[in-house]
């Protein structure tokens, strides 16, 4: 009995140990990092699949690697090798994870929602600014995402940021007052049309922040349900493909 009850006090010691160990490390490489720019903020850090060392998240949604004593930090794709699929990319596979999960915080009625009449069979959310083309050229394939039973889910992205009139439109758009006449409102925009000016308590500069924090640097830019970020215009047909609609 008293030889478990040692062996058992041991164990417990070890992982007290070894919880104290990644405590201090997590310490260090947050207040190293804040000695090189105090700007930069850690979203989370944990321990990374490499034996020894850390994944580190920062609020603009990039990964960091670094050692236990916050001495070495790699900025870049981790990947894991595997028989069966090759390269894996643990570094897109963690973004996506938390893309998914930041959308899945945002109301539908935050976003301008394009749902098919029948059944939906995906749902692709994409940030659009109503003056760049290539949204505009995917805005007019919205219908025929619909006919193959695709919801897009609009949010904002006025690429040029608060002040302009692209996000003084967008603002107008989000602040229509209901859903139909939000879509209308993103029709005309799309279309080149006047909008009638409108302010509110609107999403639009947190959806910006939003799409700056999982990586979107230009729009459109599709987020797919499982958190995947496919950059730029996607033609219809292909997006099926992705979706595996065909």
């Amino acid at each position: 009995m008293m030889k478990k009850l040692l062996v058992s006090t041991l164990l417990l010691m070890g992982g007290m140990s070894m919880q104290a160990q990644a405590a201090g490390s997590e310490a260090l490489i947050k207040q190293n990092l804040q000695k090189v720019n105090a700007r930069i903020q850690v979203e989370s850090i944990s321990e990374a699949p490499v034996k020894g060392m850390y994944e580190v998240m920062l609020n603009t949604g990039e990964v960091l690697y670094s050692d236990e004593k916050g001495e070495y930090f790699l900025l870049g794709k981790l990947y894991q090798f595997s028989e069966q699929e090759g390269f894996v990319d643990l570094t897109e596979q963690k973004q996506s994870a938390l893309r998914k999960e930041a959308l899945a915080k945002i109301p539908a009625e935050q976003m301008i929602v394009y749902p098919p009449k029948g059944e939906v069979k995906a749902t692709v959310n994409v940030f659009t600014d109503v003056d760049c083309p290539y949204c505009r050229k995917l805005h007019a394939e919205v219908p025929k995402l619909n006919a193959m039973g695709v919801q897009v889910n609009y949010l904002a992205f006025p690429r040029q940021g608060a002040g302009t009139a692209t996000y003084r439109d967008m603002v107008s758009i989000w602040c229509a007052t209901d859903a139909a006449a939000r879509r209308k409102a993103m029709d005309l925009a799309k279309n080149g049309g006047d909008l009638e000016a409108k302010t509110c308590d609107d999403p639009v500069l947190d959806q910006l922040q939003l799409g700056q924090n999982m990586g979107v640097t230009g729009t459109p830019a599709i987020v797919l349900s499982d958190g995947t970020l496919l950059p730029g215009y996607v033609p219809a047909a292909q997006l099926a493909k992705t979706l595996e609609l065909n």
